[in-house]
């Protein structure tokens, strides 16, 4: 069974997997402070799938699942899109917390739960959710761009998100996935401008596209970073968007 309890665009994504509905109300309520969107599932074939086929921030495993449940810690560090995941392990013992770091989990609750001890450890691992936030983050946006190569022309296209690896466009050039171009564009509030050599991931029939950067420089990736980054701030509430300052 799976419960969706929020949802949001840019908040952090959560897995929960549990089974005990107090552990979940708990969990869920200390989540929800750090504007997660949090899915609950609570068994674990479909957590499994879940892990590989979504992208989650942070991985909560109750291992009073059973035996099983450390397979779903194992899976995370062997999904393409999960593998730098934050894992957290609850667990009954020492020797369970030993075993939960061991399959891969980076932080673990231990049995008895209590809001400080929840507090203290999501704060501890906050940084790391938010940056790994911050790798995936889509920002919606909408700044003119030309794409091409300079002995084929150039055309006129519109960004419509952007992240640390590439950006989605729209344009009426008729592009081939595969196919290397030069993408264009100046970042809102920023005066120099993005020339990167780029990729053609995915294109459909509406002129719809999405690049892959191949040639960021060191200077651009920072730029385009600390943009993103104020972005994603700014999504967030207020009383989260605090902590979010506090890690970078």
């Amino acid at each position: 069974m799976n419960l969706h309890l929020s949802s949001s665009e840019s908040a952090v994504r959560a897995l929960l997997v549990c089974g005990d509905p107090p552990t979940i109300e708990q969990l869920s309520k200390s989540l929800q402070e750090l504007a997660a969107s949090t899915e609950v599932c609570t068994d674990i074939p479909n957590a499994i799938r879940l892990v590989n086929t979504r992208k989650f921030e942070t991985v909560v495993v109750d291992l009073k699942l059973g035996e099983q449940s450390r397979s779903v810690l194992e899976r995370v560090r062997l999904s393409p899109s999960n593998h730098t995941t934050v894992a957290f392990a609850i667990t009954e013992s020492a020797r369970e917390s030993a075993m939960a770091f061991e399959a891969g989990s980076n932080f673990v609750f231990e049995r008895p739960l209590s809001p400080l001890a929840l507090a203290r450890t999501l704060k501890a691992a906050y940084g790391l959710i938010v940056r790994e936030r911050l790798r995936y983050f889509r920002c919606p946006t909408s700044i003119p761009a030309i794409i091409g190569k300079d002995d084929q022309g150039w055309i006129q296209a519109e960004v419509v998100n952007i992240s640390q690896g590439g950006v989605a466009i729209v344009t009426s050039a008729s592009l081939k996935s595969g196919s290397k171009i030069n993408v264009q564009l100046t970042i809102p509030g920023h005066a120099s401008q993005f020339s990167v050599e780029s990729e053609v991931c995915w294109c459909d029939a509406k002129g719809r596209a999405g690049l892959r950067f191949l040639s960021l420089s060191e200077d651009q990736s920072s730029e385009l970073k600390e943009w993103l980054s104020r972005r994603l701030e700014q999504s967030l509430p207020e009383s989260v968007a605090m902590k979010f300052r506090s890690t970078t």
